[in-house]
């Protein structure tokens, strides 16, 4: 199956297991079980998701079992946008096209949703089924993890604190890794898991998708400098309005370009040890590099 085809069947079977798994938008209280399925419906790529079936795959196991905590990842990635998009974060009023969650349904609801789809997400994660290496323990603990103060939630902190400031590379890398790359990784990972991978198979998803996840951060940043916001869904240039450092910024386009280039060859690299089982992967990976610039 050609890859456009892929993505499109499996954002598909992503969204109808996510429909299934959330309260319905009448459910009671209505107002957050609306803003709940508003923010997740809003149009995503579902990238994460697809990328936790498809590393299930490349380890020969059953799609169907990476639903769980490929929707789970799903919606912390979600929570973790509304939350981002509050006029006391990145106070940003677009979101993949359309008015962000606090513009539609208010702050404090906006606040609530995030925080309903956290937990709706580790209520979708514990009914993953337990391999022979794998249990509950360590699918909850990966998310639980990746999603807390050491990455995400520490990453949006040190991306607030940057703001007005001139970072250093490093600097710049280590927010990326903790609000990017971390929950890349842990969608591939988990995917893995379901499939009962190997140790060494778990370690080379892990630096795929850290290589990966910067990547994808390094071209995102490049994009908002480059499209507009029609293109991109968002408000371009909202990065150099709050004298946020971005890759452009410290390296200039070009060098962005290349690191890009350069983190996406190593992330190819390190599927050296799946073979043809990582080509998906690979499809997936060489897709996101070839973003319009």
């Amino acid at each position: 199956m050609e890859l456009k085809s892929y993505l499109a069947e499996k954002a598909k079977r992503v969204d109808q297991a996510i429909d299934g798994f959330l309260p319905k938008a009448k459910t009671k209280p209505a107002t957050i079980h609306g803003a709940m399925r508003y923010s997740v419906f809003a149009g995503g790529k579902r990238l994460r998701p697809i990328f936790c079936i498809a590393a299930a795959e490349a380890c020969g196991g059953d799609p169907e079992n990476a639903l769980p905590p490929a929707c789970a990842v799903e919606l912390m990635h979600t929570y973790s946008l509304v939350h981002d998009d509050l006029p006391a974060m990145d106070d940003d009023d677009l979101r993949r096209g359309r008015p962000t969650c606090h513009k539609v349904y208010g702050e404090g609801i906006a606040v609530l949703c995030g925080d309903a789809l956290l937990t709706e997400a580790f209520l979708v994660l514990a009914q993953t089924e337990p391999t022979k290496r794998y249990t509950a323990r360590d699918y909850v603990s990966e998310l639980a993890l990746t999603g807390g103060s050491r990455h995400l939630i520490g990453g949006q902190v040190m991306d607030l604190e940057g703001e007005g400031k001139a970072l250093s590379k490093r600097d710049l890398v280590k927010i990326h890794e903790a609000k990017t790359a971390a929950l890349l990784t842990s969608s591939l990972r988990l995917g893995a898991m379901t499939a009962n991978a190997t140790p060494a198979k778990l370690d080379a998803l892990t630096t795929f998708g850290h290589a990966l996840g910067l990547a994808f951060q390094v071209i995102d940043d490049i994009l908002d400098v480059t499209q507009s916001t029609e293109i991109l869904g968002k408000t371009a240039g909202k990065d150099e309005a709050v004298e946020k450092s971005t890759y452009p910024s410290l390296l200039g386009l070009e060098a962005s370009r290349k690191e890009a280039a350069r983190l996406t060859k190593k992330a190819m690299t390190a599927l050296d040890s799946f073979g043809k089982k990582g080509d998906r992967l690979r499809e997936m990976a060489d897709n996101l590099l070839r973003r319009e610039f």
